[in-house]
């Protein structure tokens, strides 16, 4: 079903995607009803930006998981008290609107001005290898599809400079962060010293530099061409797997980061039970496999990009340390996700802006990476 959308996306005039949030799949009740659309993607609805105050509607046909189709209805809600745009209309038995759907993934594909095609993912899996087509972060969603990132000049001749620099094809994630950094860093006249800030800025500007990347060292390998499918397929493979493996590590690297910055002591990769390996251990191993060292003292923090379905293997990764602590890209876990991390002690973490897009109930359960930042610092007597 990936391949099938991301070949609807490749064909398609436009293409979308976000995370389903509560809001959309009537999780918190809201009296609105349909899947809202951001202002920046109100194209893929309508030839023409929206007017307060008037408010329009059309119908169209989607057809779903290259499956059913629906004859649903794109909205603007121009009232004085509402501005945004939703899509509306899946008539009954539809099957992506329920709570349990929170976080799904959720593509729009605009083939004509009357014919779609949605597809709706459930799964990291599938999540990440749509996103990893596309070389998109989780930070990326709720907004149009495109391959040819949006970058501020002076950035990408700094990018096209480091990428003449390179003496590898592909470098290792430690340069690839560490570039990521200084480039940023050259370019803010105020340092962003915010840590949520931080962690969505490196995220975004390292999966830019990784694409310019995959376009200077694949431009001669694709006008070339393939002499079978075979060899398309296995090329295809490569790079999307380079992609995902390449997220994760990249993540790490960036958290280890702001930790240095914030003089936290930790460790990575610490091996602690067999062969059990937390991404983050704080303080450090030798504390870890000190039985006279305080349980209550140490901490265990594990980073994925998504989590929806994968978040339990982090609860055996540490048998010294009861609470576990994720940090995640994701955004919109459903409620009931929640409530069962809270039953296994982990406590989820997301960067600040994302809060927003968790039903209001469960908010409070939910740590920034400020708070995360903040708790360590409290345990080893940071001031």
């Amino acid at each position: 079903m990936v391949s099938k959308a991301i070949q609807s996306v490749g064909e398609s005039q436009l293409a979308f995607c976000k995370f389903l949030s509560p809001n959309d799949t009537g999780e918190t009740n809201s009296h609105q009803y349909g899947i809202h659309i951001s202002m920046e993607a109100v194209p893929i609805l309508f030839d023409t930006p929206s007017v307060r105050g008037h408010n329009r509607e059309r119908s169209v046909v989607i057809k779903w998981q290259d499956d059913f189709e629906t004859t649903s209805r794109f909205k603007y809600y121009g009232e004085r008290t509402r501005n945004e745009h939703r899509i509306t209309r899946f008539g009954q038995g539809f099957p992506f609107l329920h709570p349990e759907h929170t976080g799904d993934l959720f593509v729009l594909c605009k083939h004509s001005d009357d014919f779609y095609e949605g597809f709706v993912f459930s799964t990291e899996e599938e999540i990440d290898t749509f996103l990893g087509s596309y070389g998109m972060s989780p930070t990326d969603v709720g907004k149009l599809i495109t391959n040819v990132p949006t970058l501020d000049l002076n950035i990408a001749q700094s990018i096209d400079q480091f990428i003449e620099g390179l003496t590898d094809e592909f470098p290792s994630s430690n340069i690839m962060s560490e570039a990521t950094r200084r480039i940023l860093e050259s370019f803010q006249s105020n340092p962003m010293i915010d840590p949520d800030e931080l962690i969505v800025a490196y995220t975004q500007l390292e999966y830019k530099i990784f694409q310019r990347l995959e376009q200077v060292r694949y431009s001669s390998f694709l006008n070339r061409g393939f002499s079978s499918v075979d060899e398309f397929v296995e090329a295809a493979n490569t790079v999307l797997n380079r992609r995902k493996s390449r997220a994760g590590r990249s993540l790490e690297k960036h958290l280890s980061a702001i930790f240095t910055s914030h003089k936290l002591e930790f460790e990575e990769q610490v091996k602690t039970e067999g062969n059990k390996r937390p991404d983050f251990i704080f303080p450090d191993a030798a504390s870890y496999h000190d039985f006279s060292f305080p349980a209550s003292n140490l901490v265990s923090l594990a980073s994925k990009t998504t989590c929806k379905d994968r978040w339990r293997q982090i609860l055996n990764e540490a048998n010294r340390i009861d609470t576990k602590h994720l940090f995640t890209l994701q955004q919109s876990i459903s409620s009931q996700q929640i409530a069962e991390m809270v039953e296994e002690h982990v406590t989820l973490i997301v960067p600040s802006a994302h809060i927003k897009t968790f039903a209001p109930l469960v908010r409070d359960k939910i740590w920034t990476l400020s708070n995360f930042i903040s708790f360590i610092k409290e345990k080893q007597g940071i001031v």
